[in-house]
Formats: structure tokens, sequence, C-alpha cells
């Protein structure tokens, strides 16, 4: 699980990374929005601090 989180925030990283290469820059990328990068972003990062609290949880009981 954990290298699933460590995943998820690389790709969060990727996402913000591109959402502001393309805000700076007068460059399309694949012919998306700096916005949807940005909130791809936010929801990368939100699942995978949502799942190390479960791990945590599930941790805790056994």
């Amino acid at each position: 699980m954990q290298k699933l989180v460590q995943l998820l925030i690389g790709l969060a990283v990727l996402a913000f990374i591109m959402a502001t290469v393309q805000v700076l820059l007068p460059v399309s990328i694949l012919g998306i929005f700096p916005e949807s990068f940005s909130r791809a972003c936010d929801n990368l990062a939100l699942i995978a601090i949502a799942l190390t609290l479960c791990c945590k949880k599930c941790q805790k009981e056994s």
C-alpha cells in the first residue's frame, strides 16, 4: 500500500509541474488546460493522504 501512496504522490508532483510549466510558458500540453492539471494534483494528493490515514488506522487495530 505504501508503494501506491508514493506513486500517487509522484503523479501529483508531476501534475503540479505540468500545470506550472503550462502557466509560465505559452505551450499546450496535450491540449489540456492548466486548471485540469492543478485539479488532478489536488485530487491525487488527497487520495494519497486518505490511503495513508486508512493504513495507519488498520495498523492500530491489529
